[in-house]
């Protein structure tokens, strides 16, 4: 008889390096499911809350309190341990702590407590814009959303979100003077001013100039997330 649907597990030798996971404690771990964000860029909510957060101790644990329904992700109750959960992500417990997903010491991904006037809004940012049917203009953000909104926003801009209604409250332009976050590389969880923004050329790709207490990096922008104007409107380290 064949294989009916597809594996929850995968070698912890194969796991994204930035899993904060015992490599060799055994063979398996849970997998990321095809979700919002890419599998090398989340974590399985069931290892969020053990291996991240470190408030269940085993898988099974995880599985329980997901099944009661104390967990909820952008204010969304989740019960699936294989969720995805990626970039600035919002993991609230049933005591009402949060955590938000940043880059963090060039991590990917780690959890920061958030206080109770922040646990209800999020940073996302513009990946794509398309023109829907009734002339209507379709916004595609970097965790999957996608909202028709009159807004008039740019691809590479960031929203602040009201979760879990997907309501804009604020827009970020992606524009000089703008204070930005690094979200992957050497520098992940850095957060400093953009000098420049570099339009791409053949060989290489549109890239922004941003510069640290100490140095100044040139990366592409899908590296780079503004997250306020002058200073970031919600903690994000």
């Amino acid at each position: 008889m064949g294989k009916k649907g597809g594996d929850t597990r995968v070698k912890r030798q194969m796991a994204p390096t930035f899993w904060d996971i015992r490599r060799k404690e055994s063979q398996f771990v849970m997998r990321v499911k095809p979700g919002p964000h890419p599998k090398n860029k989340s974590y399985p909510l069931g290892m969020v809350l053990r291996d991240a957060i470190k408030v269940t101790k085993t898988a099974r644990e995880s599985q329980v309190v997901l099944n009661e329904g104390k967990i909820k992700v952008d204010g969304v109750v989740r019960r699936d341990p294989n969720l995805a959960v990626g970039l600035m992500d919002v993991v609230e417990l049933a005591t009402g702590q949060a955590y938000r997903m940043v880059p963090k010491d060039s991590e990917v991904l780690a959890p920061v407590a958030v206080e109770d006037a922040e646990k209800n809004v999020k940073l996302a940012k513009v990946t794509s814009k398309v023109m829907t049917k009734g002339k209507k203009i379709q916004y595609g953000f970097h965790d999957g959303r996608t909202l028709i909104s009159d807004a008039k926003l740019k691809v590479g801009d960031t929203c602040l979100m009201q979760l879990p209604e997907s309501k804009i409250k604020d827009h970020i332009k992606f524009e000089k003077g703008a204070i930005a976050l690094i979200i992957t590389g050497d520098n992940a969880g850095r957060v400093g001013k953009i000098e420049d923004i570099r339009d791409g050329v053949f060989s290489l790709p549109k890239r922004a100039l941003v510069t640290f207490e100490d140095k100044v990096v040139e990366l592409p922008v899908e590296m780079v997330m503004v997250v306020g104007s002058d200073k970031p409107v919600i903690k994000v380290n």
